[in-house]
């Protein structure tokens, strides 16, 4: 029971934390096309969310808030075959602070989408949902190549563990998504390898992913490689190869790897419990620097607005995409301003707090005309970190 109560204490601190930070943050333009573009199963949950909730940020953020609460109770019912109830605990804990899963949990990005997938498939897999889980395959084939992946993992599992029936559902699945999005296979070598081991790194945080590939290699040698060991490691593996001649898409691949908390929980504990207590101090310090770092970048991200006042420029601020924009919405409408042309860019993301394009207003970031010019500041923390100037147009 205490383990249950501390249970729904982390998530609800998580969803409150989630919930704030919907509301410190603007739509970034990378979040605009996935509003405005070409239709997708995210884009589907958002209108829905905007409809039931109404045109705001809320609103715009909780599929993905919601997804993410939901991952971390699959998790948590995943992790009860590898873990007891403390250090499962303590492996949710570590799942919510990770900075991808961080990101993921409030962004408009498929990677979130990708984590409960993989996750409901597992849990629906270990728990032996047989026509479930067949159901949920089959509807990843028309979602997005996103899960072809997938697909080839399973179908090697399949054949590791001589299961015909999930061999043959895998391989026409592979196929079909293949067929329908094709393989997203280009470029030529120019080596992109070391840029994407600094990406996992950043994700993960670096002594976690160094972990987690610690324990994937182990286990190959081990031959203790179960289904979440191949579907994590083929993707991993895929990723890296395909490093060497492209720029791959992180956001496709990292799931896989988060995916692997379970096994990477149960090996540290395993190799902790089996050594005296003078040989454990090295796995304590791990554990303590790596949960430093994750609670250093989660309050980095809390209370990201106050860095502004110890960066010369605003624009290197690691969330600056994503502030400005709501702001600057409510001082040009303070100003009755409702309409403007600025830049593509600016102009998508103004779109949605209500400021449409027109040709009476020009937003620019110079000063056109000292008589017709209106100047705008947007100042976090009585730090002013933009500044534009609104000129009206006679036509």
């Amino acid at each position: 029971m205490r383990y249950k109560i501390i249970f729904f204490l982390i998530l609800g601190l998580d969803g409150l934390n989630l919930f704030f930070q919907s509301s410190e943050i603007s739509i970034s333009y990378r979040e605009t096309i996935i509003l405005y573009g070409d239709i997708s199963p995210l884009q589907i949950l958002i209108k829905i969310s905007m409809y039931i909730f109404g045109h705001n940020d809320f609103a715009l953020r909780l599929p993905m808030i919601l997804t993410h609460l939901l991952s971390a109770v699959l998790l948590f019912n995943i992790s009860k075959d590898y873990l007891n109830a403390k250090n499962n605990l303590w492996l949710l804990v570590i799942f919510i602070l990770l900075p991808g899963v961080l990101s993921s949990a409030l962004l408009l990005d498929e990677a979130g989408l990708i984590i409960f997938g993989l996750l409901l498939f597992i849990w629906m897999y270990t728990n032996d949902y047989k026509v479930s889980y067949y159901l949920l395959l089959v509807s990843f084939i028309f979602l997005d190549n996103i899960f072809i992946y997938l697909f080839l993992s399973l179908n090697i599992y399949a054949w590791y563990k001589q299961n015909k029936e999930l061999f043959v559902t895998t391989s026409i699945s592979f196929v079909l998504s293949i067929f329908s999005f094709g393989l997203d296979i280009h470029g030529q070598p120019t080596g992109h390898f070391l840029d994407a081991l600094g990406l996992y790194a950043a994700i993960f945080s670096p002594i976690i992913f160094l972990y987690i590939v610690f324990v994937i290699y182990r286990r190959y040698l081990s031959k203790d490689m179960d289904i979440i060991w191949f579907v994590t490691a083929i993707p991993f593996v895929i990723s890296l190869i395909l490093s060497f001649r492209q720029v791959i898409s992180i956001e496709h691949f990292a799931p896989y790897l988060i995916v692997s908390l379970p096994l990477a929980a149960q090996t540290f504990v395993s190799s902790y419990r089996v050594r005296l207590k003078i040989f454990r101090q090295r796995y304590k310090l791990m554990f303590v620097l790596s949960f430093i770092f994750l609670v250093i970048n989660s309050l980095g991200v809390l209370f990201n607005k106050d860095l502004y006042r110890f960066l010369n420029h605003p624009a290197k601020h690691f969330v600056y995409k994503f502030h400005i924009a709501k702001e600057l919405s409510d001082v040009l409408k303070q100003k009755s301003i409702n309409c403007v042309t600025t830049d593509f860019k600016m102009q998508q993301r103004l779109k949605f707090y209500g400021v449409t394009k027109c040709d009476n207003n020009l937003l620019t970031l110079n000063k056109i005309d000292k008589d017709k010019s209106d100047s705008v500041t947007i100042s976090y923390r009585n730090q002013p970190v933009f500044s534009a100037y609104v000129t009206k147009i006679n036509n």
